[in-house]
């Protein structure tokens, strides 16, 4: 019952703007929409985009940051770069995850290797850094922060 409201209201209100604007406007704010959908699903962010099959260039992947690349960065930049590492994390596992559900394999496993050994080593300089922090108080509450990551 639920479900069949939810689609009469989203029929009811296709029909209502059809009804309202000329035809090509509404093919016209309809196709906006479905690229809108497309381009703001948060789901879509767990998947890497389809690559075509006819496109013959081999996929390379880059390398993990290195530990004195990640010295040379702000509070702010590493912070960001962390849910970076996060979210790219997340979308490699899910993608090996639902390959082995379909007992296909996971193409360049290294790559969740070289996010860890980024993220391991992000957590080391921002430890550093608490540790030479001269405020006690401050410097156990990064060390808090940091152990919580």
């Amino acid at each position: 019952m639920f479900v069949s409201r939810i689609v009469r209201r989203a029929f009811g209100a296709a029909a209502r703007s059809k009804s309202y604007s000329t035809s090509s406007e509404a093919s016209d704010s309809a196709a906006a929409a479905v690229s809108a959908k497309r381009t703001l699903n948060p789901l879509e962010e767990f998947f890497e985009p389809d690559r075509s099959a006819d496109e013959e260039k081999p996929v390379t992947y880059g390398r993990g940051w290195k530990a004195s690349e990640l010295r040379l960065k702000s509070w702010d930049d590493l912070h960001k770069l962390w849910y970076v590492f996060l979210k790219e994390k997340n979308m490699l596992m899910t993608q090996r995850q639902m390959l082995h559900t379909q007992n296909l394999r996971f193409p360049h496993p290294e790559r969740i290797q070289k996010v860890r050994k980024s993220m391991c080593r992000l957590k080391h300089v921002l430890t550093e850094r608490a540790i030479a922090e001269p405020d006690p108080r401050r410097s156990a509450e990064m060390k808090r922060m940091i152990n919580a990551m």
